[in-house]
């Protein structure tokens, strides 16, 4: 893979800086599930609805947190949903709707991605179109 930078003088220093057309912000988006099964069922609805381009389950953890007066502790599954800017909303509202527990951890960010990896998120996250 070639990266192509250009120059910019700052303070008379030579500071390389990527051209904006390398990279694409993509939305990372990640959950708490209580086992694999539920964690897999998830991620095939989501991606069936494109979504997200991808779901990574992360593999299993063990959560320890404060819920209803009292400190419990799981285990539970994390998995990380790929998505496109213009589809996080849609995501979160989805993952809330379908998910398992009262209070589901939801946490998202933007990510800089690399121009093919973002381009195919963005192009895999589509909403279907119906003739």
């Amino acid at each position: 893979m070639v990266i192509r930078y250009r120059q910019r003088i700052l303070y008379r220093c030579i500071c390389p800086v990527k051209e904006a057309s390398e990279t694409m912000n993509v939305i990372l988006m990640m959950t708490t599930v209580p086992d694999t099964t539920i964690a897999e069922k998830l991620s095939t609805e989501i991606l069936a609805a494109r979504l997200a381009a991808c779901a990574t389950q992360l593999g299993a953890v063990r959560s320890s947190f404060h819920w209803q007066g009292k400190i419990e502790s799981a285990d539970e599954v994390q998995v990380l949903f790929k998505t496109s800017v213009a589809r996080a909303q849609e995501l979160e509202q989805f993952i809330l709707s379908h998910h398992p527990y009262d209070t589901p951890e939801i946490l998202s960010w933007q990510a800089i991605a690399s121009a093919a990896y973002g381009q195919w998120v963005h192009a895999e996250t589509q909403r279907p179109i119906h003739v």
